[in-house]
C-alpha cells in the first residue's frame, strides 16, 4: 500500500532531451497521486536549474559535470566532483526518504541513482536513446526497472528489468489543435506549407547555416517557416531575419504544441525526445543527427524512423548540398508526407508517460 504522502526523487537534465521526459513523468505522477512529494536533482549551471522551477518543482543542484572528451586536462577534478556529488546525493536521499527514485539521464542522474541503489531504494531508469550511454548501462544492472524508448536493448540491460514503453511525451503536445488555429498563433495564413525547424535549446550551427543559404528561396516559393535558432545563435540571426514575411523566428519555441500542429514538415536534430514526439504526432521529418554526441546515438535514433520510411536521415556533411532540394521535394508531395506521417504514428507510443507512471507506482507499492 502506498503511504498517504508518497515521495519521489527525480534526477535528469543537461539538455531538454533529459528534462522534458522528467517533467512529463512528474506531471503525470502529480495528476495520478495529488499528495505526492516530488523533488528534483540536477547539475549546477545546467538548464534544469531554470526549467524545473519554472515548471513548478523544487530542485537541488549537484556540483557535477561530464567528461570533457576534447580537453582531457579539464577532467582532473572529476573524481573529486563525483565523490562530493555522491556524498551530497546520499545526504539528500536520507533526508527526503523517497519511495522511489527516477533517473532520466544527465550528469546528476548517475550519482543519484548509484547512491539510491546502494542505499536500497527502489530505482527506475528512463532510457531515451536507442544506444544507451555507459553510465546507464552500468546502472541498469543495479536498478529495479529500465523503461526504454526503443526495442532491442537486451544487449545493454537485463531483459527481466526492461519495459519498452517509449519516451514520455509532454501531455500538452497530445491535445488536438486545429491546424488553422495553430498557424494563426505564428501569424501565418492558411495557404501554403509550414516548415518547422528545430536545432535544440542551444541551437545547431550546421542547421542554422544551411537555413541561411535556403531561407530566401523557400519564402519566395510561399513556404512559411517557424525557425528555432537556439539561444547561442539568436543574437546574430534574429535581428537579421525577424522582419521577413512568412517567417517566425525565436531562440526557443515555447508553444511546441502549436508549432507541431501547424507544421507540414519538420527539420530537426535526432534527439530521442524529439524523435518520439514526431512519431507520436505522426509528423514527417528530415532528421539531422548531431555528430557531437556520445557514440553517435542520434544517428541510431534517426534511423529508427527513416528505416521505416517515416523520416529522411540527412547527415550533417550533406546539409548544404541537399537540404533545400529535399525540403522542396517533400513539401511538393503531400501523398508522400501523409505516408511518412502514418508510418511515424505506427511506431509512436503516445501512452508512454502513463505506462511509466504505472510501473513507478507498482515499484512504490512493493
Amino acid at each position: 500500500m502506498l503511504p498517504d504522502q508518497p515521495a519521489v526523487l527525480i534526477s535528469g537534465g543537461g539538455t531538454g532531451g533529459h528534462i522534458f521526459p522528467a517533467l512529463a513523468i512528474a506531471d503525470a505522477l502529480k495528476r495520478r497521486l495529488p499528495s505526492v512529494r516530488i523533488e528534483f536533482v540536477g547539475a549546477r549551471g545546467r538548464m534544469e536549474m531554470e526549467r524545473v522551477p519554472k515548471a513548478g518543482y523544487s530542485i537541488v543542484g549537484l556540483d557535477i559535470r561530464g567528461i570533457d572528451r576534447k580537453n582531457w586536462h579539464r577532467n582532473i577534478g572529476l573524481p573529486f566532483r563525483l565523490i562530493s556529488s555522491g556524498a551530497k546525493a546520499i545526504r539528500l536521499i536520507l533526508k527526503f526518504r523517497p519511495h522511489a527514485v527516477v533517473g532520466t539521464g544527465g550528469y546528476a542522474s548517475g550519482p543519484v541513482l548509484a547512491a539510491a541503489s546502494w542505499l536500497g531504494y527502489r530505482c527506475l531508469i528512463q532510457e531515451q536513446n536507442s544506444l544507451p550511454g555507459l553510465t546507464n548501462r552500468w546502472l541498469g544492472r543495479k536498478v529495479d526497472r529500465v523503461c526504454t524508448a526503443f526495442p532491442g536493448l537486451e544487449r545493454y540491460f537485463p531483459s527481466s528489468k526492461i519495459r519498452w514503453f517509449g519516451n514520455p511525451i509532454r501531455a500538452q503536445l497530445l491535445v488536438p489543435i486545429d491546424r488553422f488555429e495553430a498557424r494563426s498563433r505564428f501569424g501565418f495564413g492558411f495557404e501554403g506549407n509550414v516548415l518547422l525547424v528545430l536545432g535544440g535549446s542551444l541551437g545547431a550551427r550546421s542547421i542554422n547555416s544551411a537555413l541561411e543559404k535556403s531561407i530566401d528561396r523557400w519564402l519566395e516559393q510561399g513556404v512559411q517557416v517557424i525557425w528555432q535558432t537556439g539561444s547561442v545563435y539568436a543574437d546574430r540571426l534574429i535581428p537579421r531575419y525577424q522582419d521577413r514575411p512568412g517567417l517566425w523566428i525565436a531562440p526557443f519555441v515555447e508553444d511546441m504544441a502549436g508549432a507541431y500542429a501547424a507544421a507540414d514538415l519538420v527539420i530537426s536534430r535526432a534527439g530521442a525526445t524529439t524523435v518520439s514526439e514526431l512519431a507520436a504526432l505522426g509528423k514527417p521529418s528530415i532528421l539531422v543527427p548531431s555528430p557531437n554526441v556520445a557514440e553517435d546515438h542520434q544517428t541510431h535514433n534517426a534511423r529508427a524512423l527513416s528505416d521505416l520510411g517515416a523520416a529522411v536521415t540527412l547527415p550533417e556533411n550533406e546539409l548544404d548540398e541537399l537540404l533545400s532540394t529535399r525540403v522542396l521535394a517533400l513539401l511538393g508531395d503531400s501523398e508522400l508526407r501523409a505516408r511518412m506521417g502514418a508510418k511515424a504514428r505506427e511506431w509512436g507510443r503516445p501512452d508512454a508517460t502513463e505506462r511509466i507512471v504505472d510501473e513507478l507506482i507498482q515499484l512504490m507499492n512493493r
